[in-house]
């Protein structure tokens, strides 16, 4: 369903332990038959060392128990298990079928899901109390009345008006999506009542688990203690910045007040959820017209863009879904609602360049298009997000340059993004890896990180709303690795920019078509191809 293929979306991935053991067996089959192939070309030999390092990538996680610890409060199958739905086609009979089938059957992957955790606190493995906590609060969402669920309503009586057939399901899909309901209910109370007396009360995975774990996101082996120094030269150089713009914008504020009257001036804000939607994709349309054949060559197939409001339950993070391997579900960055009964631009227009246009649409459908240059396997199954997290943190940048910031709260909304990726880095390693706050900085020196310090300083330096701050700590904690893999993906996105940089005959489009089709890769492969060109 993911890849948006035509079959097999009435069934579900086995979650459960024997689930898991069986994917191991087949990745292992699959490196035996892989190491027997030959190579013959430059493109096989990236083939196959793509697909050795994801199969290596995977039985590694699996046999260090991860999926007995897989719950957070972004991505983990308690997510995504409701997150499916959103990606299905709704068009056909047939197809409100295959979503009433799936409704009716979300049970099973559950109880899978649940067998591998009950695994991990029967080992002793349970995941920490926040993450549990949150994700029972969203569970209780996805069953009560405002469940995400709610848009598949209307999303098949607008299909309803125009095809009998489709209406004549009514009746099966408001009682699927009642027992879709119940048995998220169901989840959520095991979760509360069996699974949170057992949880573990320490947030931080340790600097072992943390170098192995930022290894699977960045696909290069790192040194902690030197990429937390380096974040908090970045910290400090863009909190320096971030008070020229205030300034420039008013001159007699203060940075906060300055954030604060551009998070709350109605001038500065669309002023409901169609106008703000409206206008981002506007944004992702204009890029993407200026920018063909300048910049960038884009393949035909991702000229079209979507932008849509997150369903109910989920962070307050937006994100990006890929097109269908046919192209006829096109990419769409999904923005969260919240409460807001506003939507502040000035820190908007940099997420519209980094999850659509030239971020990661430009990144993820170029990968999709490339037909036989890539494998199957890398176009549409292969994710790192140190090569894709640290483009789209880079289209942010590129499109500063280029001078698509245009006012100067937008730039500061820019600046805002690199600041608080690069608080991430420090907040990320130093909580995880035991690493106090450095004695020469300004905020809280000496202490250690726990989630309070961390809530505040995406508050006071980053100068996040409450709300936004609470759920992006949690994250760092309940995911560790995955948060500085923007910053420092894009660190060497720019170093290997300014290392060719130097040579004869630079050119810059030819140099993102390079990085743009090397695929979702590790930053050690990632350089490697690069420099060969």
């Amino acid at each position: 369903t993911h890849l948006g293929l035509p079959s097999g979306n009435d069934r579900w991935s086995d979650l459960s332990p024997t689930g898991v053991a069986a994917k191991a067996d087949f990745w292992r089959e699959v490196i035996r038959r892989a190491d027997a192939c030959p190579t013959p070309d430059h493109a096989r030999e990236v083939a196959k060392a793509v697909l050795v390092a994801e199969a290596e990538r995977e039985i590694r996680d699996i046999e260090a128990g991860l999926h007995l610890v897989e719950l957070n409060n972004l991505a983990s199958p308690w997510q995504d298990l409701r997150d499916i739905f959103d990606l299905m086609a709704d068009e056909t009979p047939a197809q409100w079928r295959d979503i009433i089938v799936r409704l009716r059957s979300v049970d099973e992957p559950l109880a899978g899901y649940r067998a591998c955790l009950e695994a991990g606190q029967a080992a002793g493995r349970t995941v920490a109390r926040r993450q549990v906590e949150v994700a029972i609060e969203q569970g209780g969402v996805v069953a009560g009345p405002d469940s995400g669920f709610g848009v598949l309503v209307e999303r098949f009586r607008s299909a309803a008006e125009s095809d009998g057939e489709v209406a004549a399901l009514e009746a099966d899909l408001m009682a699927a999506i009642d027992h879709a309901k119940a048995a998220f209910a169901e989840a959520t109370s095991w979760l509360e009542t069996s699974y949170l007396p057992t949880a573990r009360d320490e947030d931080a995975v340790g600097r072992d688990a943390y170098v192995a774990a930022a290894e699977r996101f960045l696909g290069e082996r790192i040194d902690p203690e030197s990429l937390y120094r380096w974040g908090w030269s970045e910290v400090a150089k863009l909190t320096a910045r971030l008070g020229e713009l205030a300034t420039a914008i008013d001159p007699d504020a203060s940075i906060a007040d300055v954030m604060t009257r551009l998070s709350t001036d109605p001038a500065m804000a669309a002023h409901d959820l169609d106008a703000f939607l409206s206008i981002m994709q506007e944004r992702q349309e204009v890029a993407l017209r200026n920018l063909d054949g300048s910049h960038f060559d884009v393949p035909e197939q991702i000229r079209t863009i979507e932008v849509k409001a997150a369903p109910a339950g989920g962070a307050l993070a937006p994100y990006y879904t890929q097109p269908s391997e046919d192209f006829s579900r096109p990419g769409r960055v999904w923005y969260p609602v919240g409460e807001n009964p506003t939507f502040p631009l000035y820190e908007e227009i940099s997420t519209a360049y980094h999850e659509g246009f030239p971020g990661h649409h430009l990144q993820v459908g170029w990968q999709t298009a490339m037909g036989d240059e890539l494998s199957r396997f890398h176009r549409l199954l292969v994710w790192y997000p140190g090569s894709g997290e640290g483009w789209a943190l880079y289209a942010e940048t590129l499109m500063g340059e280029l001078g698509y910031f245009e006012k100067p709260e937008y730039e500061l909304g820019l600046v805002t993004s690199q600041l608080f990726r690069s608080c991430r880095v420090v907040m990320d390693i130093g909580a995880h890896c035991g690493l106090p706050i450095p004695a020469d900085q300004p905020f809280h020196p000496g202490e250690a990180w726990t989630y309070d310090l961390m809530t505040e300083m995406l508050e006071t330096v980053a100068y996040m709303s409450p709300d936004e701050a609470a759920s992006e700590s949690v994250r760092y904690l309940g995911w560790p690795g995955q948060a500085i893999s923007y910053k420092v993906g894009e660190k060497a996105i720019l170093d290997l920019r300014d290392e060719l940089g130097t040579l004869p005959g630079f050119d810059l489009k030819a140099f993102h078509s390079t990085v743009l089709s090397a695929g979702a890769v590790g930053l050690d492969l990632l350089r490697q191809l690069v420099r060969a060109g």
